[in-house]
C-alpha cells in the first residue's frame, strides 16, 4: 500500500500553516510535504513536525520571487550564486526538519536563452547539490512540470529528466514523478510508470486531472495506479499535491478510506 504524504501548501488551507501538521496526522497521514517552509523559523516548523509525529518527505529550495513569477534557477545561467544561497538555506531547514529530499526547481526559459548554456548550468548545479547533500544522506530532486500550469518551465518530459541525470552522474540526484504533470504532458501513465519507477525516481506525487483536485476526481484511475506502484515495488512517499475541491478532510475521507486515511 502506498505511503501518502499530505501536501500542506495545498491541503488544510483553512488552518495556519503550522497547525496543518497536526491536522494531517489526525487525518491519518504519516508524512507531509510542502512547497516552502521559509516564512517560519526552522525551529517552529520542526516543533510542529515533532508534535504531530509526522515525517517531512519533501520541500523545495527557495525559488526566487514567487510573486513575480520566478520558479527557481537551477538551470538559469548567471544565477549560480542565487542557487548556491537557496541550497544552503534549504539544507539548514532540511537539517532541522530531518527531511531527506529537496526539490531543485529549474526555472523559466526566456526567449533567446542558449539551450547548451541552460543544460550545462543545470547539470553543474545539480552535481553541486548532489555533492553537498550526499554526506547528509539527502537527495536532490528534479521535476518535469506541465506546460499548461507553468508555461516556459525548463523541463517537461520524464525522459528529458532522466537524460539530465545521465549527465549529472550523482546517485543522490533523482526524478520527482508527478502523475498529474505526466498525464497532461504525456499520458500513458502505466507505461511511464513501468519505464521509470525503479530507475532513479525518488518521489511520486498525485492529483486529479484536469482540475488538480482529489485523486478520485477526474480522468485518472488512481486505484489502478496505486496497485501498479505496489506491483512495481515502489516504497517511497506518494505526495498528495492537490487542491481540495471542498473541505480537505471530507475529501480525504472520501478517497482515502481504502488506504487508512480520513481519521
Amino acid at each position: 500500500m502506498p505511503r501518502f504524504a499530505a501536501n500542506l501548501s495545498m491541503m488544510f488551507q483553512d488552518l495556519p500553516f503550522l497547525d496543518r501538521f497536526s491536522a494531517a496526522a489526525s487525518a491519518g497521514f504519516k508524512g507531509v510535504e510542502f512547497l516552502f517552509p521559509y516564512d517560519h523559523p526552522a525551529e517552529e516548523v520542526a516543533k510542529a513536525t515533532q508534535d504531530a509525529g509526522v515525517e517531512v518527505a519533501l520541500f523545495n529550495l527557495p525559488p526566487g520571487d514567487w510573486t513575480k513569477g520566478e520558479r527557481g534557477f537551477a538551470a538559469m545561467p548567471g544565477r549560480e550564486t542565487d542557487f548556491d544561497n537557496a541550497l544552503e538555506k534549504a539544507m539548514f531547514y532540511a537539517q532541522a526538519l530531518d527531511c531527506k529530499r529537496l526539490h531543485c526547481m529549474a526555472g523559466l526559459v526566456k526567449e533567446g536563452m542558449n539551450p547548451a548554456e541552460l543544460r550545462a548550468t543545470y547539470v553543474a548545479n545539480l552535481q553541486k547539490a548532489g555533492d553537498k547533500l550526499a554526506p547528509e544522506g539527502r537527495t536532490a530532486l528534479i521535476e518535469p512540470i506541465n506546460t499548461r500550469d507553468v508555461p516556459g518551465y525548463y523541463i517537461n518530459h520524464q525522459q528529458d529528466a532522466h537524460d539530465v541525470l545521465s549527465d549529472v552522474k550523482r546517485s543522490n540526484v533523482k526524478v520527482q514523478m508527478d502523475f498529474y504533470h505526466v498525464q497532461i504532458v504525456e499520458g500513458d501513465l502505466s507505461t511511464r510508470a513501468r519505464q521509470y519507477i525503479g530507475n532513479n525516481v525518488g518521489h511520486i506525487q498525485i492529483a486529479g486531472v484536469p482540475e488538480r483536485h482529489e485523486p478520485d476526481i477526474g480522468e485518472i484511475n488512481y486505484p489502478y495506479v496505486f496497485a501498479l506502484l505496489d506491483e512495481l515495488g515502489y516504497n517511497g512517499w506518494v505526495g498528495c499535491e492537490y487542491r481540495p475541491q471542498g473541505d480537505t478532510l471530507a475529501g480525504v475521507r472520501r478517497w482515502g478510506a481504502s488506504y487508512g486515511l480520513g481519521g
